[in-house]
């Protein structure tokens, strides 16, 4: 396909109808993770293989692609307020600025279009702060991917979505971290998703009883601590704990991966309370990971959410800020959101979606 066909966006190619000009938009989820957050890493998972339970909510991260006449490549990140341009006869570097939209570009580019850069304007939004632990990054990348399979008919599931969105992240752009995220915003739902050695991936959504996603919904409370945190540092700890076969940090990551499968059967049986005793567990042993996973903040917010009745709770993601979940009797949530928003957080109920990546075109 040629960048000319790019101004098209594929749309004609699959409906057989009258070329006409389409921008492409796309979303992808953001996810809690439950639980097993740290065993989707290498080299754990290469290892020992990794398990984690997470779940998707209404939260989101936003992908438009639409050509432009600037004759140009103009990236844009418009909750962040950065806005980037670029001249379409020099390389993009991967080492600086918009990271994720410059690696995304740059590899449908070289793969599917022989390396001639079509004239785009890429803009992007995400529905919760940088550093939120609700793995914005990775589905900012997937909505990336998403967008750009719309715009040239890629024929690509949510498997091979997730598996290219790992690849650029990690791999291409060298950012640290773990698999999970990519396949929760390019799948969807509440999935119980295992990492096997030789880079095998299995991910089983769950069939819950709809009462007891009911259950789940109204029982929950998120809230963001009002620090973005940068994971990597954390991240990094965790892997040379591993590297090194450190007792400490090995201990922990198999007791991880245990909770997830018992914090999915609690889940299967509509047992909220079984889980919140896991998910708070949990907690306790993501903290011997690595330092700096509990930050006074976090402590000050998980206490007063125990001091108003929560059952349990834990970080969402790697730690060091971002938003912390916690589960409650439905009648206490009200006041439980009410007093951690008096303490000094952002509480909000959630709700948990099943629609995984998704793009559509707009007619221009």
């Amino acid at each position: 396909m040629s960048p000319e066909d790019v101004a098209l966006l594929g749309v004609q190619h699959r409906r057989g109808r009258k070329a006409r000009p389409f921008d492409v938009r796309s979303r992808a989820p953001l996810r809690l993770g439950l639980a097993g957050g740290g065993t989707d890493l290498s080299p754990y998972c290469d290892q020992f293989g990794g398990a984690v339970l997470n779940a998707t909510i209404d939260r989101f991260a936003f992908a438009h692609v639409t050509p432009n006449d600037e004759g140009r490549v103009v990236f844009r990140a418009r909750d962040i307020g950065a806005d980037e341009s670029h001249a379409l006869d020099a390389p993009i570097a991967l080492d600086q600025g918009l990271v994720l939209h410059r690696g995304v570009y740059r590899h449908m580019v070289e793969t599917y279009l022989d390396g001639r850069m079509p004239a785009l304007t890429v803009s992007t939004t995400i529905d919760a702060p940088a550093g939120s632990g609700l793995g914005s990054s990775s589905a900012l990348v997937v909505a990336l991917v998403e967008a750009f399979r719309a715009a040239l008919d890629l024929p690509l599931g949510p498997a091979e979505i997730a598996r290219l969105a790992f690849d650029i992240e990690r791999n291409q752009l060298g950012l640290a971290g773990g698999r999970q995220d990519h396949y929760a915003a390019a799948f969807g739902g509440v999935n119980f998703i295992e990492f096997l050695p030789g880079e095998k991936v299995l991910v089983s959504p769950l069939r819950v009883p709809r009462a007891f996603l009911n259950e789940f919904e109204s029982s929950l409370v998120i809230c963001f601590t009002g620090q973005s945190r940068r994971s990597e540092t954390i991240i990094q700890e965790q892997i040379d704990g591993l590297r090194g076969m450190d007792a400490r940090t090995i201990d922990s990551m198999h007791q991880l991966k245990a909770d997830a499968a018992l914090m999915r059967e609690a889940l299967l049986q509509g047992d909220m309370r079984g889980l919140a005793e896991i998910l708070t567990r949990s907690w306790a042993a993501k903290q011997r990971t690595a330092k700096g996973i509990a930050t006074p903040a976090v402590e000050r917010l998980f206490q007063t959410a125990l001091d108003e009745g929560a059952w349990g709770g834990k970080v969402s993601g790697a730690g060091g800020g971002g938003f912390l979940m916690f589960f409650t009797d439905p009648e206490n949530r009200h006041r439980l959101i009410t007093a951690l928003n008096a303490a000094g957080g952002q509480a909000s109920p959630a709700k948990i979606t099943f629609e995984g990546a998704e793009a559509w075109g707009v007619p221009r």
